[in-house]
């Protein structure tokens, strides 16, 4: 009820954890406080916070536009609706490595288990797009040393986002994420790899746990997360898949309601009233406040 009751800290211990098990951790990517709920029922390891889907709910594209605070309130509302760890994406640190340093700690106070910081130029775009540019080594490593030297908890995880792949190919990606690691970087996320052979040199390469993006529509094959474990990935998200799912279900009814006038049609498709109201946990609201809950479905359409 309110809100989950698992402690920031212990939500870091289990992510860290995690990421030792030699299980590999996956994290949907929720794009609703109430969606968590779902990926916590059906048995994820985590929950992802995608600055694409952060700037998308908002109508704008994913080019940077997000502030920090707006991202640090998305965070809390995401964290506090699970007990799963929340990893959120902090894009370039929302500036210099001072910002850099600022963001860390807000996030912490948030509630997030862990974040990234990527190394892209201002403005920043999606990293299966063409065109990117990223800072030199000096630069992307001065991010991480504010981010790690900003942290208050030691469980909190830091990573560090790699987009050279895409700008100067798989061994200039592997020096960078060297780079990364030594500037004490928990995790290397190398964004837009292009095989499951690339994703195991930058395992061979790196001792820290390694992170796989399985996103739609973009650069990298969607293997499976046992292809990925099998080359020893550590973790794997899948940013955007739950926003498009809902958006192209939203899409199909609301054609549904102009051609037809009704959405009777697609009523069976819906979650139910009864179903959304177990997973905000209505009845322990009750149990709490007579006052709240004196209600009953028992006259409610079923269909």
């Amino acid at each position: 009820m309110l809100s989950s009751t698992v402690t920031p800290s212990a939500k870091r211990k289990r992510f860290r954890e995690g990421l030792a098990s030699g299980t590999i951790q996956r994290f949907p990517g929720a794009f609703t406080p109430l969606s968590t709920r779902l990926v916590q029922e059906k048995g994820f390891e985590g929950v992802y916070l995608s600055g694409a889907v952060m700037a998308n709910e908002l109508g704008l594209p994913d080019i940077g536009l997000t502030t920090l605070s707006e991202v640090a309130a998305r965070a809390a509302q995401t964290a506090s609706a699970t007990d799963l760890p929340v990893l959120v994406d902090a894009d370039t640190g929302f500036g210099e490595p001072m910002n850099a340093a600022r963001t860390v700690q807000a996030l912490e106070d948030a509630g997030v288990a862990g974040l990234h910081i990527e190394d892209q130029v201002n403005p920043k775009r999606c990293g299966h797009l063409d065109g990117k540019d990223v800072v030199d080594t000096t630069a992307a490593v001065r991010r991480i040393r504010a981010a790690v030297s900003a942290r208050r908890d030691p469980d909190l995880v830091i990573m560090a986002r790699t987009d050279v792949r895409g700008v100067a190919g798989l061994d200039a990606a592997i020096e960078r994420a060297k780079a990364l690691q030594d500037a004490g970087a928990d995790v290397i996320f190398a964004e837009a790899m292009a095989s499951l052979d690339e994703f195991a040199a930058m395992r061979a390469a790196v001792d820290v746990p390694i992170l796989a993006n399985m996103t739609e529509f973009g650069k990298s094959e969607l293997f499976t997360v046992q292809q990925l474990q099998d080359v020893g990935v550590n973790m794997v998200i899948f940013p955007v898949s739950l926003l498009r799912i809902a958006m192209g279900a939203i899409e199909r009814g609301l054609d549904e309601l102009a051609a037809q006038g009704s959405l009777a049609s697609v009523v069976p498709r819906m979650q139910t009233r009864s179903r959304l109201y177990e997973l905000v946990d209505y009845a322990a609201y009750g149990t709490f406040d007579a006052g709240v809950a004196s209600f009953d479905l028992a006259n409610n359409r079923s269909s």
